[in-house]
């Protein structure tokens, strides 16, 4: 509890191969309860530069913070919590990681999901060096992949809709980890083909995160059963007034 009497302001944060429009549905929700909301576009360029973008929005917000990453956004705001302002954070099928570790280091302790084989590849330029690798999902593996619990038609707008990240960030190691000083949530895809589900079940015991696992979710959980997902940030959010 943080004693303020101003609702929490909640910062969601997407992951690779999605943007801010797949929180529409948990907005909805959560502007209904009279949250307010910011869905801030994270520009996937690599773990630091995402975490250092995200803790600027949330630093300039008045008042207490809440945090939800989906997916990669999860590492984010793992490093982009210690802002002073943030209370909490949530992660919706999300990676938790620990200071010093990467994506590649957590996914490395468990089996590997579809998702890596499915992976195409393509370049970006960086201004003066040679052009970076980014990589997103194959469009005919990306129904299954990622959002296996939606209409056909639904996912075939999210397929051509990704958002790249680049393949840098699987390297990078959190700088810190604010699970250990701010209390965590966590949403666990039980049907998750992008991201194992038992990398998100490790990540959240290993915070402390208060659990909820939603049997048959896809990783596109957020887009799915947005009132689930929303009712885990909620008690969040109450958590920090």
């Amino acid at each position: 509890m943080t004693g303020s009497t101003t609702t929490p302001t909640v910062v969601l944060v997407h992951g690779a191969f999605a943007d801010a429009a797949s929180w529409s549905g948990v907005i909805a929700e959560l502007q209904q309860h009279g949250v307010p909301v910011v869905a801030p576009p994270n520009p996937l360029r690599g773990l630091a530069a995402d975490a250092a973008y995200i803790e600027s929005v949330a630093a300039q917000i008045e008042g207490p913070v809440v945090l939800v990453g989906h997916s990669y956004g999860g590492a984010v705001i793992t490093v982009a919590g210690v802002a002073p302002n943030v209370t909490g954070l949530v992660y919706v099928a999300a990676y938790a990681l620990e200071q010093g570790e990467s994506l590649g280091e957590l996914q490395g302790r468990f089996p590997a999901s579809p998702l890596v084989s499915s992976l195409r590849q393509a370049t970006y330029p960086v201004e003066g060096g040679e052009p970076a690798v980014e990589v997103t999902i194959l469009p005919e593996a990306f129904p299954q992949i990622f959002a296996a619990d939606l209409p056909a038609e639904a996912t075939r707008v999210l397929a051509v809709t990704q958002r790249p990240l680049a393949a840098g960030a699987f390297a990078e190691t959190a700088s810190a980890a604010a699970w250990r000083s701010k209390p965590s949530w966590a949403v666990v895809a039980g049907a998750d083909q992008a991201i194992n589900p038992e990398v998100e079940r490790f990540g959240a015991e290993r915070a402390g995160a208060r659990t909820v696992e939603l049997d048959g979710a896809s990783h596109a959980v957020a887009v799915s059963r947005p009132k689930e997902v929303a009712a885990v940030i909620l008690e969040a959010v109450r958590a920090g007034v």
